[in-house]
């Protein structure tokens, strides 16, 4: 292709980048103030997230960093097993996910129940809202959801009456003014045209709580940046390495191995819907991933993920290749090396209030109609999913919903219903659920109890699978019922069509 034919591909990367850049930028900073670590953690990550994830990613515009997502994860590590921890449990969490790239694991981590996804969102939405609500306010949240939710109203009420001479209060404007700026921007942006559509929302309101701070001079928590590159690394030390021997540090490093992966391969999953470009590699995503994640943990970074409000916007602001992700990485470096006296008049209270934000987004009311419509079930394990991670932590809460899902489909494959409806006509037999060993007695007594010498007809339509020992129940119960005056009429072709149970022989569909 001509140099002219490639220069409008060119430009359209940068100004994706440029974006994409745009929207990181306070996001890392402010999902690093919520793991309870320094801002400059959350940049090292972003950058990692771009220059090294994006350059080996299986999806192209998939843009990846520090997540909402883990934040909780990683304040629950740092809270109990200390900052110096971090590091060598994402970096084994990173090796854990190369090798899983390359032993083609990735289509695994598909195989999680819906109810559980959306649990484990809305619970993470849940304890970031409730902790980043009293970070808005410049007080210190507490390491326990519940705490923090119970809270709130004194951290309103801190944040309405000033006490002591606090500045409770002046956090408190700053962050409702970051808030509205949030709000009324992605209210008013879909109905504009032009440059100002691609402006990033947490931008300008993060903007909008500087220019507040800075006019009046404010007496408010800001963020904290090392002065030079150098001091953004943080290499492990051999004793903190050691740590890795102990079982509850291996655990937290499958732990977040785990999570990190779900999210990313999902978050990929969601940016294919988005764009008609090259499909996504899971694998080569998953792999891309543990580079990262190991690099991340090296130098002293936060756990690596795929982004979708970050994908969302290179998508949106026209990124075609895995080059606009490479880009931002490059500009949050040049940030952080050019000009880290503007990172440091960011008010903390304004990061804070973006993750409000985002922590009430990802709660998303409008998937409880849809779990809903699967079944009361689904619904259940979904609020029994959000309470356990809000009650205790995040990985607990992810083992209850995981349990009750394979109870239910556990319950799904036991639970055979049989109603028998007689009418002048005819009996008919229906069948829903799935007909299992299990559920033999329950069919061999409603069998039973069908009057003789009578036309039958056996409903199988309603039925998820039927195994061999249900099947010969039926063939021999429709031998020995039928006679002279009776007859009976089982729906096999049903299950063949369906697939639900698949003949040996072809002579058993006709019998």
């Amino acid at each position: 292709m001509s140099e002219n034919g490639n220069a409008p591909t060119a430009f359209s990367e940068v100004l994706a980048s440029v974006v994409v850049f745009l929207v990181a930028l306070p996001l890392c900073m402010g999902i690093a103030i919520a793991s309870g670590v320094p801002p400059a953690m959350g940049l090292v990550s972003g950058i990692i997230g771009g220059l090294v994830v994006g350059y080996f990613a299986g999806s192209p515009l998939q843009v990846s960093g520090p997540a909402a997502g883990l934040a909780v994860i990683v304040f629950e590590i740092v809270h109990t097993h200390g900052i110096e921890a971090l590091g060598p449990i994402l970096m084994l969490a990173g090796l854990i996910q190369v090798v899983a790239g390359k032993l083609h694991l990735g289509q695994w981590f598909r195989a999680v129940a819906p109810a559980v996804i959306y649990a484990m969102l809305a619970g993470i939405g849940v304890l970031i809202f409730a902790s980043q609500f009293h970070v808005m306010v410049d007080d210190k949240p507490d390491s326990n959801g519940i705490v923090n939710l119970m809270t709130i109203p004194q951290a309103v009420v801190k944040g309405v009456m000033p006490v002591d001479g606090s500045p409770h209060h002046l956090a408190a404007a700053v962050g409702m003014l970051t808030l509205a700026v949030l709000v009324g921007w992605n209210w008013v942006r879909p109905k504009i045209g032009g440059p100002l559509r691609h402006m990033p929302a947490p931008l300008l309101a993060v903007s909008a709580g500087v220019a507040a701070a800075a006019a009046f001079n404010l007496p408010i928590n800001y963020v904290a940046v090392p002065k030079n590159l150098g001091e953004f690394v943080n290499l492990p030390t051999v004793e903190s390495i050691s740590l890795l021997l102990r079982p509850e540090i291996l655990a937290e490093s499958l732990a977040v191995a785990a999570i990190a992966s779900a999210e990313a391969l999902l978050c990929a999953v969601a940016v294919d819907k988005l764009h008609e470009g090259e499909r996504t590699d899971l694998d080569q995503e998953l792999f891309a991933q543990g580079i990262g994640n190991t690099l991340a943990g090296l130098v002293g970074g936060l756990p690596i993920t795929g982004v979708i409000v970050r994908s969302t916007a290179n998508v949106e602001s026209g990124g075609k290749t895995r080059w606009s992700a490479v880009m931002h990485g490059a500009w949050l470096l040049l940030a952080i090396a050019a000009v880290p006296f503007v990172l440091e008049s960011i008010p903390v209270a304004s990061l804070a209030a973006v993750l409000v934000y985002i922590g009430y987004k990802l709660v998303k009311p409008e998937v409880w109609s849809a779990l809903l419509a699967r079944g009361r079930s689904e619904f259940a394990i979904y609020v029994v999913t959000v309470v356990a991670i809000v009650a205790t932590n995040l990985l607990e809460g992810l083992l209850v919903g995981v349990a009750l899902s394979v109870l239910k489909l556990a319950w799904s494959f036991s639970h055979l219903e049989v109603d028998v409806e007689d009418t002048d006509a005819r009996i008919d037999v229906r069948l829903r659920g799935s007909g299992t060993f299990v559920g033999l007695p329950k069919l061999a007594a409603a069998l039973s109890g069908v009057p003789a010498n009578r036309e039958v007809h056996i409903h199988l339509e309603e039925v998820d699978y039927l195994d061999h020992a249900c099947f010969e129940l039926l063939s021999d119960w429709k031998k020995q019922y039928e006679g002279a005056e009776s007859s009976v009429v089982v729906e096999w072709e049903t299950l063949a069509r369906r697939g639900t149970y698949r003949p040996r022989e072809a002579g058993e569909v006709a019998a």
